[in-house]
């Protein structure tokens, strides 16, 4: 499960959250857009997924991942062949948001992580870490060589390859996936099967850690519930802000979009270990404090971005700046820990209604902010500011008390 949920992350990494990014000038010179025109196709996407959300979650924890899953890829696929056609910014508004994006948070993004916590107790950072540091090799196997496309034969021509690649490398994937552990006889985190006779010689239960269980209300109740949603919002405006520009912003550095797309595909790879180590870590220190001293390392990038005047020295912003998401799962595996696995999907999606509007503001506001001013100085100042405010709210961040009337392990 772990390896279907890691391969859909590499599709959607790099051909969709990457990609984006290396599409963007030739699309926006082909079309004759501004950048900020160009940003809110992407925010609008992002605001489409919060709202599908809660409705995606209640599905996914009534349904299981799969048919969400299904939906995504046929829905990627067919849109990345019509957005090889368009010829005018409504059609291109029409398309990414009506076909291309309208299921790919759900099916390549909130359905792995769905499996992830329903499948681990024990060890769900280090899944949840093996499955998101697949976006960063994504980004790194396949946003190169989209760029490598894009250059050959065109972006238009490299977004209807998408489209198949989409097609005939997901569909498989998806068949492959299961809905939960219990549904199949097994136990959480590969533990054996539960055997009631030696449970009663033992006179204990199942190994299999002890879960909570909070509903939807109840979590919502809590403080860390807000702390981490508001947390998590800020710090996506400042991943999708650097995302979506960041071709834009290492060519404004002085590097050609080749040199650029390099780079990005350099700062994917870096993504891969630095999640791995921080899952590692997580599973063994305070989760949220582990996330507030990764924020002031992202402010350290930051600075670093910003000083840097020579090719190399932006070397040192790569590594500095995977924190920013590299720490997903890790946020993701304290709504697990703290929230339990029945409702988690609804939890997550309710989550994500408020945190996706982070992916609306962030990358509008940074094309914004270039068109007036023809620099991005002030938005990288702005962005260190925003993950200032990110370090204090993880901070200030304690795992709820139990909801000790629920305990019964899901269905």
């Amino acid at each position: 499960m772990v390896a279907v949920g890691s391969a859909l992350r590499v599709l959607g990494g790099g051909l969709y959250f990457y990609g984006f990014s290396v599409f963007f000038l030739p699309l926006s010179q082909d079309l004759g857009l501004s950048r900020a025109a160009t940003s809110l196709v992407f925010s609008l996407a992002r605001a489409q997924g919060a709202f599908e959300g809660p409705v995606a979650g209640y599905c996914m924890d009534r349904y299981g991942p799969r048919p969400l899953i299904l939906i995504a890829i046929v829905m990627s696929s067919v849109g990345h062949m019509l957005l090889a056609n368009v010829q005018s910014y409504f059609a291109l508004l029409l398309i990414y948001m009506g076909v291309v994006s309208l299921s790919f948070q759900a099916g390549f993004m909130d359905a792995p992580m769905v499996i992830a916590n329903t499948w681990f107790i024990r060890m769900r950072t280090m899944a949840m870490s093996l499955i998101s540091a697949s976006v960063n090799l994504g980004g790194f196997l396949l946003t190169p060589l989209l760029a490598w496309a894009i250059h050959t034969w065109g972006w238009r021509s490299a977004a209807f390859g998408s489209g198949v690649i989409f097609l005939l490398a997901g569909l498989p994937l998806a068949l492959m996936v299961r809905r939960s552990p219990e549904s199949m006889g097994l136990q959480p985190d590969g533990d054996p099967p539960f055997r009631p006779t030696e449970t009663q010689q033992r006179g204990q239960t199942q190994s299999t850690p002890q879960e909570t269980h909070f509903t939807l209300a109840e979590s919502m109740r809590t403080s860390p519930f807000w702390y981490l949603t508001i947390g998590t919002a800020l710090r996506i405006i400042v991943l999708t802000a650097v995302a979506v520009h960041y071709v834009p912003i290492m060519v404004w550095k002085g590097m050609s979009q080749t040199e650029a797309a390099f780079l990005l595909g350099a700062q994917s790879f870096l993504g891969i270990p630095a999640t791995l180590l921080l899952g590692w870590l997580a599973d063994r220190i305070n989760k949220t404090k582990l996330m507030a001293v990764c924020m002031l390392v992202a402010i350290l990038s930051m600075m670093v971005l910003i000083f840097a005047q020579e090719h190399w020295q932006i070397w040192f912003f790569l590594p500095l700046f995977t924190v920013v998401e590299a720490t997903f799962p890790i946020n993701w595996s304290c709504v697990g820990e703290f929230f339990g696995r029945t409702n988690f999907a609804k939890i997550r999606g309710t989550m994500i209604f408020v945190q996706a509007w982070g992916a609306v503001i962030g990358p509008v506001v940074a094309g914004a902010i270039y068109d007036r001013t023809q620099s991005y100085i002030y938005l990288l100042w702005g962005l260190a500011g925003i993950l200032l405010i990110v370090t204090w709210l993880y901070a200030l961040v304690v795992k709820p008390a139990p909801a000790l009337h629920r305990r019964a392990a899901p269905a």
